[in-house]
């Protein structure tokens, strides 16, 4: 495979692409000239600067990594070590970002160069900025001189909840805010025309939900044609959610995966898994990270041993206590957290819910507020949960176990992040116990399993 310093080289195929009838009513962003296909093998294509729409702030302002002065240390990768183009360290510098994540240390330097990466690592390991950072330098590297249509974006990432391309998103154009690229998030459950106004001039990089991008492609608002990197995020969780049907029909609209690059994520990887990767990667570079970095060196975990009767009375004094400024508590079903939800508003709890019954629009309110302070506590589901990306949470409460013992990983894991430490709490009552000798298993370590102390017994209703 052809391998290049940055981005990927995707030159032309030997032949152009034809455009078809529904082609035609594509809206030129400066010409009806059609871009071709870039591929990763061949001869280079044409690339140069794309005007005052990729004018970067950092061109303006001559900003310089003197200004973000990072000390080499044994053992660690700094971003200064990678060769990224300089508008996209402004970000990382501005974002915090002084060494690499695992993930990212072990993944940038194929991704880079343009290999297909597929990943095992855990929600709060870095992933999504891993493969963020290659979109960027990616197209930082290799500006097109061609003529755009709108409604083509050059990279696509497909996450499997509403909450985690809102997440993804967030974080694309915080790190992303000086290279001057156009980010565009499409979920369900809000206004289909504002989305659609986002695609209506060029856009670089979609992060979508499967269900809400195929509308888009359906409604000939989006086309995938021109793809050259295609980041699947979440695998397993999109098998578990059933997205898999839709996401192979979103994979088939992409150009071929050898003019492209994929990069593939997942926490865990069954047979069906694999056989996905070997269907939708070329010679790709495996890479796992293993999940105890994130499930025990910076999360406080403990189990408490409580009746089923006494969780509600329990879970109140411990949000109560001064120490718990910042609380997630996980339920299974949508009925458990609403019940839970309801009870703990009826007892003075600023509290927020998150679940798949409650419209998009509220959701992300909701964690807004969360975020901002307003209300202290959020009850959540695990597909609710998993795009729940939020500084300084400082406890997560377990109330139900959970029946799949990643998602155990995964709720912690909301915690303790971006080097602070977290506690995590979970309930075991006579009703789920049992589960716990599989979680112990997934995390390869017994969780302290004890009483709750008394004063935490006492009172609430």
């Amino acid at each position: 495979m052809l391998k290049k310093l940055f981005g990927s080289n995707k030159p032309s195929p030997s032949a152009p692409v034809t455009a078809s009838a529904t082609d035609n009513s594509r809206v030129a962003v400066k010409s009806s000239a059609k871009p071709d296909v870039k591929a990763k093998h061949g001869d280079g294509h044409k690339r140069g600067g794309r005007g005052q729409n990729n004018v970067s702030v950092v061109e303006k302002e001559k900003w310089s990594l003197k200004q973000f002065e990072v000390a080499p240390e044994e053992g660690k990768t700094r971003f200064h070590d990678l060769g990224l183009d300089l508008s996209l360290m402004r970000g990382i510098a501005d974002s915090g970002f002084k060494y690499c994540s695992p993930i990212q240390a072990e993944s940038l330097p194929h991704t880079l160069r343009g290999n297909d990466v597929i990943g095992k690592a855990q929600t709060g390991t870095g992933k999504t900025a891993a493969f963020l950072i290659t979109i960027f330098n990616d197209l930082l590297s290799n500006p097109i001189t061609e003529e755009r249509f709108a409604g083509e974006p050059r990279a696509l990432i497909i996450a499997p909840t509403r909450e985690l391309v809102v997440q993804i998103g967030e974080d694309a154009r915080e790190i992303g805010k000086h290279c001057g690229l156009n980010v565009v998030t499409l979920i369900g459950g809000m206004d289909y025309q504002k989305q659609q106004d986002k695609l209506a001039g060029m856009v670089d990089i979609v992060v979508a939900t499967p269900g809400r991008l195929l509308d888009f492609e359906g409604r000939k608002d989006l086309y995938l044609d021109q793809i050259e990197i295609l980041v699947i995020d979440e695998a397993d969780r999109m098998l578990d959610m059933g997205f898999i049907p839709q996401v192979k029909r979103i994979v088939r609209s992409c150009p071929q995966k050898s003019h492209r690059q994929t990069l593939l994520f997942s926490a865990t990887f069954t047979d069906d898994i694999i056989r996905l990767t070997e269907q939708w990667t070329e010679e790709p570079v495996n890479i796992e990270i293993e999940p105890e970095s994130v499930a025990t060196d910076t999360v406080d975990q403990k189990v408490y041993l409580v009746e089923s009767q006494d969780k509600f009375k329990l879970l109140l004094n411990i949000v109560r206590q001064d120490s718990a400024k910042s609380v997630i508590i996980f339920a299974n079903r949508r009925d458990e957290t609403r019940r839970l939800f309801e009870k703990m508003q009826k007892a003075g709890i600023r509290c927020g819910m998150l679940s798949g019954e409650i419209p998009q629009n509220k959701r992300s309110r909701t964690l807004q507020q969360f975020k901002d302070g307003d209300i202290e506590c959020l009850v959540a589901t695990d597909v609710a949960g998993r795009g729940i990306h939020v500084k300084g949470v400082s406890h997560v409460i377990n109330y139900v176990l959970p029946e799949d013992a990643d998602d155990y990983v995964h709720r912690i894991g909301r915690t303790g992040r971006a080097g602070a430490t977290g506690t995590s709490i979970s309930f075991a009552c006579e009703d789920d116990a049992f589960l716990l000798p599989g979680i112990e298993a997934e995390l390869g370590m017994k969780l302290p399993c004890e009483r709750p102390p008394e004063h935490l017994l006492t009172g609430g209703r």
